[in-house]
């Protein structure tokens, strides 16, 4: 069917649909009320949401469909899990239950990363936390020399992370293995990943600590994708050794954490001795987001709790 401009198929007025949709969300407390009613117009027309200016009209069925979405994001059921879809960098994953959606945030970490790998020769990414796979196919895709091992724990996310990686194409799909593991299960690391043959490790943990306020919308992703113990380091920490021993020396880790852990986060890494240059990286609106370090060689063991300014 054919809904582009110049059509005369009778229908609704899309800034109409839009208008109302977003009053309906606004009111039930969504955060961005005119772009998720954008989006999700958008999908309910199979078009892309740049082209929404090019359509007439919203015929019958579709309008339908459309209003049907919008009673379910005004329950706040996440958007992407309304689309089947999420945007990331230059990827689009698909998601649903069972697997922590990625957030917009953590492109920031993805972009460090590929600052990081910016130059170099073949060169071999782990993705622990790795989830739907956000991080370790953006990299894939922004870079195409790296080959990248994704590292997760849920089987149900699993199976998000291997659709993910199988639809990003074969040159990806060649490029990404995934690898079913617990991250802070040191010696099972050890059995998957050579020691000190890894040249960048991103990750995207379970951090938010137990009973801090949430958004309706993150009830919807797993707890255990969601939460790190009562202080939010309950991952970070024991994971801490396990990537100091995959990094090869000046081998580079960048971990996302939650705005609330940003000491915490770097005074674990500087703590271990294992990491220099410990580096806080804030996003867009000030906010502290993730925490990056490198690797010491044998010679600079001793720069215990040595921290970049």
């Amino acid at each position: 069917m054919n809904h582009s401009a110049g059509g005369s198929a009778p229908g609704h007025r899309v800034d109409v649909e839009i208008r109302w949709a977003a009053n309906h969300l606004s009111a039930a407390g969504v955060e961005s009320p005119r772009v998720d009613a954008e989006w999700l117009l958008a999908d309910a027309l199979g078009v892309d949401r740049g082209r929404l200016l090019l359509v007439d009209a919203v015929p019958d069925d579709v309008r339908a469909r459309f209003r049907r979405a919008v009673a379910q994001r005004a329950e706040r059921i996440p958007l992407q899990h309304i689309t089947g879809t999420a945007a990331f960098g230059p990827a689009e994953l698909a998601v649903g239950p069972g697997v922590f959606t990625p957030r917009p945030e953590t492109e920031f970490l993805a972009q460090w990363a590929v600052a990081a790998l910016s130059g170099g020769s073949v060169t071999h990414v782990v993705d622990l936390c790795s989830g739907s796979g956000a991080l370790a196919i953006a990299v894939a895709l922004l870079v195409p020399s790296v080959r990248v091992t994704a590292v997760e724990r849920s089987p149900q996310a699993v199976e998000w992370l291997s659709r993910n990686v199988d639809e990003a194409g074969a040159d990806v799909a060649g490029r990404v293995s995934v690898v079913r593991a617990d991250v802070t299960d040191a010696e099972l690391m050890r059995e998957l990943i050579v020691p000190a043959t890894v040249d960048v490790v991103v990750a995207n943990p379970p951090y938010v600590p137990e009973g801090s306020t949430i958004s309706p919308e993150v009830t919807h992703d797993p707890h255990d994708a969601v939460f790190g113990g009562a202080d939010g380091m309950a991952v970070i920490v024991p994971m801490l050794p396990v990537i100091a021993e995959m990094l090869r020396p000046g081998g580079l880790v960048g971990i996302e954490h939650d705005e609330t852990t940003s000491v915490s986060v770097l005074t674990a890494m500087a703590s271990t001795g294992q990491f220099v240059d410990v580096r806080a990286h804030d996003d867009l609106t000030g906010r502290p987001r993730f925490a990056t370090a490198r690797r010491a060689d044998g010679r600079a063991c001793d720069t215990r709790g040595k921290m970049a300014g």
